[in-house]
């Protein structure tokens, strides 16, 4: 594609963005999370080439589906000639359409999937006619995984498996990470550093459990005073009067 027509092309995109922005009301900034004062709130998008690899799979798919049905035209037009070319054009015009269209809702996947990350949880923001929002504590996280296929490998990109415990029986797990009953799945798709998410992950959710639910991290209670261990004169004396009033009530 010469530049022009890469310069037209986006721009044509830019404004179709900006009215569908309008329309849906599809927050034009990344989600956020409530954090303490002080602390910084983390958000990264997907890789460039997590788009490159869907245009690829989309054009793979299309070139088929396309080369099946002109293979069915050229048999009708064979067959029936006036009705195979009366029927053939318009179809080949709606499937041209219907092309564009797929082809426009790549771009805007790739432009509504956003990720944020705080000391205590993740959020997981996609979709734009219907936006999904999901939001994981890591104190609840089960399992983290990372995914990677043969063409994401090529492209030098992973997704990023967060299992969690679930409530229910549902079931949320991603088609293909063999999800399984009372179990939910947080995806964090195309993404160039896999590896270290997954770590930074792992991470918080080893301070997490270490600090305990909702509990201050270990290093903040040091200063306090624990209570000493064994017994102190008081109950020694307190368990002997005890005993010996069992004692009385038993002889009488």
């Amino acid at each position: 594609m010469s530049e022009p027509l890469r310069d037209a092309s986006r721009w044509v995109y830019r404004g179709v963005w900006s009215i569908l922005l309008r329309w849906f009301h599809v927050p034009g900034e990344p989600p956020t999370l409530p954090v303490p004062s002080g602390e910084r709130l983390e958000s990264f998008a997907p890789s460039e080439n997590w788009l490159r690899y869907l245009k690829l799979n989309f054009w793979i798919l299309f070139v088929l589906q396309k080369s099946l049905w002109l293979a069915l035209c050229v048999a009708l037009i064979i067959a029936v000639p006036l009705v195979g070319l009366l029927l053939t054009l318009p179809f080949l015009a709606i499937l041209s359409l219907l092309a564009m269209m797929m082809y426009l809702a790549l771009h805007l996947r790739f432009d509504t999937t956003r990720y944020v990350m705080s000391s205590k949880s993740m959020r997981i923001r996609r979709g734009i006619w219907v936006i999904h929002e999901t939001t994981i504590t890591f104190e609840n996280i089960q399992n983290v995984s990372v995914s990677q296929g043969p063409l994401q490998r090529y492209f030098g990109i992973a997704d990023v498996v967060v299992q969690t415990a679930g409530g229910g029986g549902h079931g949320g797990g991603q088609p293909g990470h063999g999800g399984n009953m009372g179990a939910h799945f947080g995806l964090i798709e195309g993404i160039g550093n896999a590896q270290e998410v997954r770590d930074r992950i792992l991470k918080q959710l080893m301070q997490s459990r270490s600090a305990g639910l909702g509990d201050e991290p270990a290093s903040s209670r040091r200063g306090l005073a624990m209570p000493a261990r064994g017994w102190q004169a008081d109950q020694v004396a307190l368990l002997r009067d005890i005993r010996d009033a069992v004692a009385e009530l038993a002889r009488a």
